[in-house]
């Protein structure tokens, strides 16, 4: 199906992997300005199709992989594409996010999106062009990792694959297309179950902007924007998110020991500072981006990407363990084996505490760093009963051992580094995301809460609001197609590199209160019908992309019905607010005995944000519903 804006390819494919065949999958104009595009359009397929609980590792379930309006138009930092299905992990949905080729070369090849179902009969690699879908054997690729799959492939199609944890149904087994990783949530594993090995994509097809010399006028200053700002411009290129790391340390918020306690000795080892100084070869980035954030290190002599800060911290501090270029060698072996960094890493830390506690003895130690390289090889491979049962994730493995207090995972999903009793809003995020213990889908306030503003990380009150205000913005983002990072240069730069002057002191001090005027906003978007292109350049950019309407209100309102949606499909899938949970490590108890407020409060904080979101036992209510558009 064609369509009347630009930016757009027009075409979305279904591609059915039982009767080897495909055909158009119709995606209208209309719903194009109410989904945009992305792990928002994802979240419409997946909610048409998906009609309640099923087994993510069945055909029944779905791989729906999307881009949005700016992929393959040259936007600043809008080389990134979704990857959304059922998660095996977490038995919700499930969007991941990709900075790989992949997306770019799917537009080439004249398409949108693609939605996969079914189940092959036989190993398969998909080739897709604009002329066609070839359903072609991959027997041959079977059992090689990412790296060796990919070369075997060849070509300068764009790629997405899965390695040997995938194919043996790791839980949190991730897709790869280069070097770049759709991680969380085991969307490896959905591939690994429908007998698909990697699908290709290319072709010549150009995408073009509806206004492009305005558009081409917005993408100048944005990059110079981006140049020009402390942390997009500066920090981002310089630490990379390994730069967070001392910050995070300083502020408690540095998941240390299974998230025990916040902060680690021997953070300096472990920090961007010192990868910086010692390892760094070079700077590397994703296609049309100015911040080039990613590391190369080196590892056996080969350069490889180097790890960011997730795995940093939670290969690093949270396993006890200071030996950077042991992370690198994992960081690497993780992505070669196709597994997530941050659920790995968290299955590790559980196990190490449950051998320290005599509960299960997996020969896994705080701070014992030896044997996790063959441990990493025995998960992928399912090969050994511990790998087996640490392939699992760590609710599965709560579930059979016991230590569910400590199970630090929400909704089954593994958090990632940021120890929330030292950013509460943090935690309130984790608990209401609706992939589960994920930074980002959670609103990532931590940035509000230390890491780039400084407002108070102990306090419950705005949180709420502000929390619901970042995850609407970012879902907005992320289905235009831009990478989340451009969001930091929303903040006037003076706030970031000038953390002591009055005005940065005083945005601090008001911003928990300004809950009251979000509300409004969020129920009455005309309020916010206006373009803001020197902090919020998505809008405008979009808008001469596509020739739609936009601005920063719609935005907005686009990102709130993508959230709502998603909420819409986990409640077929179970979900209430039953689930909106932490484990009590965090919620009970203090992080600083002599900080009564180092916990989350998170009942409080959940009953705000389910008024401010107009939720009733964490869902959706008809009358909202009605209001966003969405076909219930």
């Amino acid at each position: 199906m064609a369509t009347n804006y630009g930016g757009y390819a027009g075409k979305v494919l279904k591609i059915d992997l039982t009767t080897k065949t495909y055909s158009e999958y119709e995606f209208s104009d209309k719903e194009r300005e109410l989904y945009l595009g992305g792990k928002i359009m994802a979240a419409k397929i997946l909610y048409d199709n998906i009609k309640g609980i099923i087994d993510p590792l069945s055909p029944e379930n779905i791989l729906v992989v999307t881009t949005g309006p700016l992929n393959a138009l040259g936007a600043p930092s809008s080389g990134r594409f979704n990857i959304s299905s059922i998660s095996p992990l977490t038995g919700l949905v499930c969007s991941s996010n990709c900075g790989g080729t992949f997306g770019i070369n799917l537009k080439r090849a004249g398409c949108d999106a693609i939605v996969i179902c079914g189940k092959a009969e036989e190993k398969t690699l998909l080739k897709i062009t604009e002329e066609t879908v070839e359903f072609l054997p991959a027997e041959e690729l079977w059992g090689k990792t990412t790296g060796a799959t990919q070369e075997a492939i060849g070509g300068k199609s764009g790629k997405i694959v899965i390695g040997p944890a995938g194919e043996n149904l790791v839980k949190y087994a991730c897709i790869i297309s280069d070097e770049r990783a759709a991680g969380r949530g085991g969307l490896g594993a959905v591939m690994g179950s429908k007998n698909l090995k990697a699908v290709t994509a290319s072709g010549k097809n150009i995408c073009k902007p509806f206004n492009k010399e305005k558009f081409m006028e917005i993408n100048k200053k944005w990059t110079k924007a981006l140049l020009a700002h402390p942390l997009t411009g500066s920090q981002m290129p310089k630490l990379g998110t390994a730069g967070l790391v001392t910050g995070m340390n300083a502020r408690h918020i540095l998941a240390t020991k299974n998230f025990k306690y916040g902060q680690f000795d021997g953070f300096e080892k472990i920090s961007g500072e010192y990868l910086a100084e010692k390892y760094l070869i070079k700077n590397k980035g994703c296609i049309s981006c100015p911040i080039q954030c990613a590391r190369v290190v080196e590892v056996g002599g080969k350069q490889v990407k180097g790890p960011e800060l997730e795995t940093l911290g939670l290969l690093g501090a949270n396993v006890m363990n200071d030996d950077i270029e042991k992370i690198f060698e994992w960081n690497y072996e993780l992505d070669e084996l196709g597994m997530d960094t941050i659920s790995a890493a968290g299955s590790l830390a559980f196990a190490m505490e449950l051998n320290e506690k005599g509960i299960w003895d997996s020969g896994l130690e705080f701070g014992k760093v030896a044997n996790i390289t063959d441990i990493i090889h025995q998960i992928a491979t399912r090969s050994t009963e511990v790998g087996d049962i640490l392939a699992e994730g760590t609710r599965n493995m709560s579930k059979r051992f016991g230590g569910d207090e400590f199970c630090i995972s929400s909704k089954g999903m593994e958090l990632s580094a940021y120890e929330p009793r030292g950013a509460v809003g943090q935690g309130l995020g984790y608990a209401v995301s609706n992939r589960g213990g994920c930074h980002l889908n959670a609103g990532y306030l931590v940035v509000l809460e230390g890491l780039g503003l400084s407002i108070n990380p102990y306090t419950h009150k705005g949180k709420a609001t502000l929390t619901m205000t970042f995850q609407d913005l970012m879902e907005a983002v992320s289905a235009g197609g831009n990478c989340l990072f451009t969001t930091y240069a929303v903040f006037p730069g003076f706030l970031i590199s000038k953390p002591n002057s009055i005005m940065t002191r005083l945005v601090n001090k008001i911003m928990p209160y300004l809950g009251g005027v979000l509300y409004l906003a969020g129920k009455f978007p005309t309020l916010l019908a206006v373009n803001l292109p020197s902090i919020f350049p998505h809008s405008v950019c979009l808008k001469a992309a596509t020739g739609m309407k936009l601005n920063f209100g719609k935005m907005l309102r686009i990102g709130e019905r993508g959230y709502n949606l998603e909420r819409l499909l986990n409640k077929k899938l179970g979900v209430d607010a039953s689930c909106d949970t932490l484990p009590k490590r965090l919620t009970d108890e203090l992080q600083d005995e002599a900080n009564k407020k180092s916990k989350v409060p998170l009942e409080k904080m959940k009953k705000r944000y389910y008024r401010a979101r107009g939720w009733k036992n964490g869902l959706p209510t008809a009358r909202l519903i009605k209001r966003l558009g969405i076909e219930a």
